[in-house]
C-alpha cells in the first residue's frame, strides 16, 4: 500500500497517525542511515544506536517536517546530529576507530579487485589503514568524506543535510582528501 508513495507523502501520513507509513520510510532508508552513522562513529554498536535514535526522532518530529528539503536530507541531518551527540557524550577519540573489525563492515568500505590466497589478508590490512586514516580526521571533515565517498551523496545533498554553504562542503572535502592522501602516502602499506 505504501510502496508506491513518495517519501514526503509517507512522512505526511505518519504525521497523521499512520505509523505503518513511517515503517516504509525506515525500510527505505535504514541501510543508508546506518552506513552514515557507522562512517561517522566507526563502532557498529554506536552506529546502530544512532541510526535507531535517528528514526525515533524523525517519527516524533514527522509533523514538523516542512518539506523544504528532501526526506533523505532531513533524515541525514538528524543522523549527523545523533552521531555528534554520541561523540560528545562518549568523548570518543579517533583512535577508537579500529574497535569494530566485523567482516561485514569490511566489505562495505574496500572490495578486493581479484581473489587470491593473500588477497583477503591484503584487503584486511588496506581496510585497517584506510579506516585509521579516515578515523583520524576531525569530525567535520570525516562526515563530509563519509557522505560523499561512502554514501555517494551529491555536494548539494551534503550542503542541505549539514546546513552549510556548498563552497564549505567542497572545501572540507578537498581538505579531507588532501589530509588522507598525506596520511596514506606516509604508510608502508599499498592502499590502492
Amino acid at each position: 500500500m505504501y510502496k508506491d508513495l513518495a517519501d514526503e507523502q509517507l512522512v505526511e501520513l505518519a504525521a497523521g497517525d499512520e505509523p505503518e507509513a513511517f515503517g516504509e520510510i525506515v525500510r527505505r532508508w535504514e541501510r543508508k542511515i546506518f552506513a552514515l552513522c557507522f562512517g561517522m562513529l566507526t563502532r557498529e554498536d554506536e552506529a546502530r544506536d544512532a541510526a535507531q535514535e535517528t528514526f525515533i526522532a524523525a517519527y516524533r518530529n514527522a509533523a514538523r517536517f516542512r518539506g523544504e528539503a528532501k526526506v533523505s536530507s532531513w533524515l541525514h541531518r538528524i543522523a549527523v546530529n545523533q552521531c555528534l551527540t554520541v561523540k560528545r557524550r562518549a568523548k570518543t577519540r579517533s583512535e577508537d576507530f579500529l574497535d569494530d573489525e566485523s567482516s561485514e563492515s569490511d566489505r562495505v568500505f574496500v572490495a578486493p579487485l581479484r581473489y587470491s590466497p593473500g588477497s583477503e589478508a591484503e584487503q584486511s590490512e588496506r581496510l585497517r589503514v584506510v579506516r585509521q586514516a579516515v578515523g583520524s580526521l576531525p569530525v567535520d571533515l570525516r562526515q563530509v568524506v563519509v557522505m560523499k565517498e561512502f554514501e555517494e551523496m551529491t555536494f548539494q545533498e551534503i550542503s542541505d543535510t549539514l546546513e552549510l554553504p556548498l563552497s564549505t562542503v567542497k572545501s572540507r572535502l578537498y581538505t579531507a582528501l588532501k589530509q588522507l592522501k598525506s596520511k596514506l602516502d606516509r604508510l608502508p602499506v599499498e592502499v590502492i
